[in-house]
């Protein structure tokens, strides 16, 4: 494959991908008018974050008729662009796909699936060398190209093999019945021959995995690899209906096997091999900054804040945690963070708490997070948590003073279950959109999402080892804490401890939660059962099983109260201070005590309120 031949070959390719794209536009226009699939009107909200240019910009050309000029025009362009010849003018065509490409894109964000994003890459460098008259400068970006392909198949099939599914094998099958890219017949034959559906499985894997091995044995593989590469993109457009990515991946082919020959081969005479050894030479000096980075974010996550103490439990775990408040003989409200979560979740809540009130507060890292170490070599499970817990209010909290736990998400079902430990000590839990050991059995949000959180967790936990923590972008919930809190939680969301505790979190709940059966144990203390609007709304089954929580604590005097915030989500209710506020407030109530009952006309009995603050049916 020569340098020209190579060019020419992924011009054509990636030009075809541009007509197809434009083409199914212009014979699926309702797909862009109101109410479907990429409705301007909708999708417009996602680029609300960016500059007032871009925004204009893609306004101005998000509009129907100014679209479908430009497609028709990509069109037009792309047809020429595969007629003979190698005239630096392909260049200028490539330079106006690759860039109404660029434009058009975020109007179709829905149904490209990658496909065009490669097009647009490889119409860049294409235009860029057709336009250079420097045969160093071709190789140069006929090597990016060839490395795009290499890095697109490793890191595709690296991140398949996190995933159990795939290991096991199982991942064909569960594709090919899904309604967005599944194909009957080929899920029949994968269930009708399963060794076989195993083989192509790992076979797939060991493809994309292995991509590199093109350029061993002096090139000889490269023809077998793209080749096979080649037919599975074939075989994905015909049963997945990825018909653009038949085009779009094949067009960096001629660059890998341009590139994987061996110098000596008279096709690639003269070619400029420097690309790899700088490409080598940045990631080198990348990795090290990644490496400073991140050293750097962890001694912040270890070290805490200048008030952070630390407190060795029965298990030898060792954690860590702030004190606040007064030291009467006020309760102690201690706080219990969710999975992947961190102590400076409550900041709105705790602060207020601690500015206004003469309650104490304690809030604590969870072993593993922050700055928090779990030294213990038994098989996890939430039973140690809970442990820890009750370690903690006893070697922290005097004697004589009262304990109210607050718990959000799986913190909720921690303190639950601590509360056993702390007998009369125990004034009352507060539950924060809690976990309900019931949820993955009987909500079917919950079994849909818990049953892809692991392998996220394991491709999160990857990423950041291998130093990919300073590409992570800030959560835009972070931009909702107070400020002196950001920086220590952003530090802590990119050190791969907080994502290790996590996935052996989960572990344990996917255990324990798939096995409960029967009720909730009776709890000795008051309940205030706070749930949030969204995380009902997404899973109805989620407020009956927050209902059964607080059936567990009702008893003679006890005071029960549940209370639904609305516009609120499973994590807004901590972040966001238009929800977190008012959330401190009722704990604020609930924690001193005075019936909320005589206000509201609750039930004297149960407890339960009929109306928030802001009159909202509970």
């Amino acid at each position: 494959m020569t340098r020209t031949r190579a060019l020419g070959m992924s011009e054509r390719l990636a030009a075809l991908t541009a007509l197809g794209s434009s083409l199914e536009y212009l014979t699926q226009q309702k797909q862009n008018r109101r109410g479907g699939l990429n409705d301007w009107t909708v999708l417009k909200d996602s680029y609300f974050g960016s500059s007032p240019f871009t925004q204009k910009l893609m306004n101005a050309v998000s509009g129907e008729r100014t679209t479908v000029a430009l497609h028709t025009a990509q069109a037009a362009v792309s047809a020429a662009m595969l007629l003979p010849g190698n005239s630096r003018w392909r260049g200028a065509g490539s330079l106006f796909l690759s860039a109404t490409g660029a434009l058009l894109y975020p109007r179709h964000r829905y149904g490209t699936d990658g496909s065009d994003q490669v097009a647009i890459l490889v119409q860049a460098a294409n235009s860029a060398a057709r336009l250079s008259k420097d045969t160093r400068t071709q190789d140069a970006l006929l090597w990016y190209v060839a490395l795009q392909a290499n890095l697109s198949y490793l890191v595709s099939g690296w991140v398949k093999l996190l995933g159990e599914p795939w290991r096991d094998a199982s991942a064909l099958g569960g594709v090919m019945r899904t309604r967005t890219y599944g194909h009957e017949p080929t899920y029949k034959l994968v269930k009708r021959y399963p060794v076989a559906a195993k083989y192509l499985t790992h076979g797939v894997l060991a493809l994309e995995c292995l991509f590199p091995v093109a350029y061993l044995a002096g090139g000889r593989l490269a023809r077998p690899i793209i080749a096979t590469a080649g037919a599975f993109h074939v075989a994905n457009g015909f049963v997945m209906g990825l018909g653009r990515f038949v085009t779009a991946f094949t067009s960096m082919h001629p660059m890998v096997a341009y590139t994987s020959a061996p110098k000596s081969h008279p096709a690639v005479a003269g070619r400029d091999d420097r690309a790899p050894v700088a490409a080598a030479a940045l990631l080198a000096g990348a990795a090290g900054i990644g490496a400073a980075v991140a050293v750097q974010r962890r001694l912040r996550t270890r070290d805490g804040w200048p008030g952070s103490r630390r407190l060795t439990t029965r298990h030898g775990n060792h954690l860590q945690y702030e004190t606040g408040g007064g030291n009467g003989t006020a309760p102690v409200l201690v706080f219990a963070a969710g999975m992947a979560s961190t102590s400076e979740h409550f900041a709105w809540i705790t602060e207020k708490i601690v500015k206004e009130t003469g309650y104490g507060v304690l809030s604590y890292a969870r072993a593993g997070y922050a700055g928090s170490d779990r030294v213990s070599t038994a098989p996890y499970d939430l039973a140690e948590s809970a442990d820890d817990l009750a370690d903690l209010v006893a070697g922290v909290v005097p004697a004589h003073r009262k304990v109210v736990l607050v718990g959000h998400s799986l913190g909720g079902e921690i303190a639950r279950r601590a509360a056993a430990q702390l007998g009369d000590r125990l004034q009352g839990i507060v539950y924060l959109d809690s976990s309900h050991p019931d949820e993955l059995n009987r909500s079917e949000a919950q079994r849909e999402s818990g049953s892809r959180l692991g392998q996220s967790l394991n491709l999160i936990i990857w990423s950041l080892r291998l130093g990919m923590g300073i590409f992570m972008a800030h959560p835009e919930w972070i931009a909702s804490l107070p400020v002196t809190y950001r920086k220590r939680v952003f530090a802590q969301y990119t050190d791969a401890r907080l994502w290790v505790a996590a996935k052996r979190e989960w572990d344990a709940v996917e255990a324990d939660f798939g096995a409960f059966t029967g009720s909730l144990a009776p709890v000795e203390g008051d309940a205030l059962v706070i749930s949030a609007q969204r995380s009902v709304d997404q899973s109805p089954e989620q407020l009956e099983m927050h209902g059964e929580i607080a059936a567990a604590h009702r008893g003679a005097g006890r005071r029960v109260e549940s209370w639904v915030v609305p516009g609120s989500d499973h994590d807004s209710l901590l972040t966001d201070s238009r929800y977190a506020l008012p959330v401190a407030d009722r704990i604020i109530e609930f924690a001193a005590g005075s019936s909320v009952e005589e206000r509201t006309g609750s039930d004297p009995e149960t407890g339960s309120m009929d109306k928030s603050p802001s009159g909202a049916t509970t």
